[in-house]
């Protein structure tokens, strides 16, 4: 039957038709709804797990396989650099079952750390990769990658973008289920464990290997060439499907190279395109890996061809493409004239900078961390997840951001250089399980003094409010043991451990007082639940007492606080009850009331 579906769970279907027995990855935006439909859609045959990182995940996986299961482990572009500890020697050892290693990467980037480009990894690490071109594709291309992992018995790349993860399609989802049983794993030291000897063998084989997906690859359907011409356009993912609306749009008679697998490379095939064609554009989002490949081939080849592209500048080297981009870049290589547009008048839209939410508890941890080192030479390291959103004025409390987890320990290098600072170090309690507690036991066992601040929601917030080992259940929908925090900082080696509601501000500041003053590594836990998980019955509103001293607006940003003609209001749309500004006004003007149910 025909659904619609967004490109995420074009995958996630694509791989229940396949048979896939386990499913398991770490939340990022775009890939993260691969997961969640799975686990929708599960009808208890799939093992679907959140893990407590991308490693873990690849490393879960890569077991499931070597036992003959068809696996996915999904993640995001940054979350890749967790779990390449185990790819790289994955690549090597190879899996039995299909392993499919969904990363999906974000041009712009629109919310992550940086563009970074996966197609690098597969080539790093010797592995197919396989580039979507729309939602369609993508549900078609996760079957075939189990085939393809199974027949090479090598994990394979599934790499869509932010645009083919979250664009919606109507999709054929036609076809019986898949049953895939696992056959079970089977001892054999000279193929599971990785001895030297084995790794070197094993490598061996590896680049042979590369030839014949490459040849392979030239006669794959996601690889094609349409078209002829001296001029030529070689496009892959999204960019082809923008490619192939410009060239429409152009009305232009060009030569098209669709490249669905960018390594190993379909030289074959590429060269068959290029035989004839004088110039060629390449078109592709984050780097030059299909332009870089072309060139290579010419040089190799001997061929008679200019590439152009990224590295001449006819392309921008960052952030997401569009049709209007690659229509330009089209014309002007191709010489032809753009059509004039109409000219729209334009209204300006209003500058919106993301916040942290109104009642947002995370306002109050800073708020607090703020007030109790007032006058202290204070550096203030933040992380990966919503209180990140921190940095925004009028908070400022977040000087550093580096990658999930990293906040702990730059705290530690900081301090390392600047002995005489007070180092605070804000950690999620997604984040703190994910990849913050190595980075405690480094402080520890190495004698650092800084103090952690575990800003603890109950949820993974940014990125859906996916369970973790601090909420008590899992994607099985399974009650388990809750990793408790304090428990894990005290067995680390972290002696000065309180938990307090950061709600409760004269008691926050306080605990964070009494932690600065701690000589060595000490802890506050401050501990309340999103507003997404928990709503309060009370709403403030400002009563007669008012001064207009606007302290609430200067002090803490809530965007639920406004002026209006000179005088503060509290949006009641907004407000979720959460007191912070009441307890800061100076005359006591800000007021609860009760909500009418």
């Amino acid at each position: 039957m025909k659904q619609l579906l967004m490109g995420n769970e074009a995958i996630a279907l694509g791989a229940i038709k396949a048979g896939v027995n386990v499913v398991c990855g770490y939340p990022g935006t775009p890939s993260t709804e691969v997961l969640e439909t799975v686990a929708k859609k599960n009808d208890g045959s799939i093992h679907v797990e959140w893990s407590v990182n991308e490693k873990s995940a690849m490393e879960l996986g890569a077991g499931a396989a070597y036992a003959g299961a068809r696996v996915m482990v999904t993640c995001k572009q940054v979350g890749l650099n967790v779990a390449a500890d185990p790819l790289m020697c994955l690549s090597y050892i190879g899996v039995k079952g299909g392993m499919v290693i969904l990363v999906a990467d974000d041009p712009g980037p629109i919310s992550s750390q940086n563009e970074q480009d996966t197609r690098h990894y597969a080539k790093f690490a010797n592995l197919p990769v396989l580039d979507p071109t729309s939602a369609e594709e993508a549900y078609e291309m996760v079957q075939y990658a189990f085939e393809l992992s199974e027949q090479f018995s090598l994990p394979v790349f599934l790499r869509p973008t932010t645009r083919i993860c979250h664009a919606c399609a109507s999709i054929e989802t036609d076809g019986e289920k898949t049953v895939h049983k696992a056959d079970g794993f089977v001892k054999d030291t000279s193929r599971w464990v990785i001895f030297p000897r084995v790794a070197y063998m094993n490598h061996i084989a590896l680049e042979k290997k590369q030839k014949e997906l490459s040849e392979l690859f030239s006669g794959l359907k996601y690889n094609s060439v349409s078209g002829g011409g001296k001029l030529a356009v070689a496009a892959s993912g999204v960019s082809y499907s923008y490619a192939v609306e410009a060239i429409e749009q152009l009305g232009a008679d060009l030569k098209l190279f669709k490249v669905g697998t960018a390594y190993p490379f379909p030289e074959r095939l590429a060269a068959d395109f290029l035989d004839g064609v004088e110039k060629c554009l390449c078109i592709e989002e984050l780097d030059a890996v299909v332009e870089d490949a072309l060139i290579y081939l010419c040089g190799k080849e001997k061929l008679d061809c200019e590439i152009y592209g990224k590295n001449t500048g006819n392309l921008p080297v960052a952030g997401e493409y569009t049709v209007e981009i690659v229509k330009k870049a089209i014309a002007e290589f191709a010489g032809i004239p753009l059509p004039e547009e109409k000219k729209r008048e334009e209204i300006p839209l209003p500058v919106r900078p993301p916040v942290l939410c109104a009642g947002c508890p995370h306002r109050a941890s800073f708020y607090a961390c703020k007030v109790a080192t007032k006058g202290m030479k204070a550096v203030y390291s933040g992380d990966i997840g919503c209180y990140t959103l921190g940095n925004a004025k009028p908070l400022d409390m977040v000087d550093t951001c580096l990658c999930m987890g990293a906040g702990v320990t730059v705290a530690q290098g900081l301090h390392t250089v600047e002995p005489d600072s007070v180092n605070l170090a804000f950690i999620g309690d997604s984040t703190f399980f994910a990849s913050g507690i190595t980075g405690v036991i480094n402080a520890v066992c190495n004698n650092h003094k800084e103090t952690l601040i575990i800003l603890d929601n109950s949820t993974t917030a940014m990125t859906g409010h996916q369970p973790h080992p601090g909420t008590g259940r899992n994607l099985m929908n399974t009650p388990v043991e809750v990793v408790d925090i304090e428990a894990v900082l005290r067995g680390c080696g972290v002696k000065s451990v309180v938990s307090v509601n950061p709600l409760e501000h004269e008691r926050a500041v306080a605990a964070v007082k009494e932690a600065i003053a701690v000589d060595g590594v000490s802890a506050v836990i401050f501990k309340s639940p999103c507003i997404a998980l928990y709503k309060n019955d009370k709403r403030y509103e400002i009563a007669d007492g008012c001064v207009s001293c606007k302290k609430c607006v200067r002090e803490i940003g809530c965007p639920a606080i406004r002026i209006d003609g000179g005088k503060v209001g509290i949006d009641s749309t907004l407000c979720y009850g959460c007191g912070l500004c009441a307890q800061l006004c100076p005359t006591k003007a800000i007021v609860p009331v009760e909500v009418k149910r």
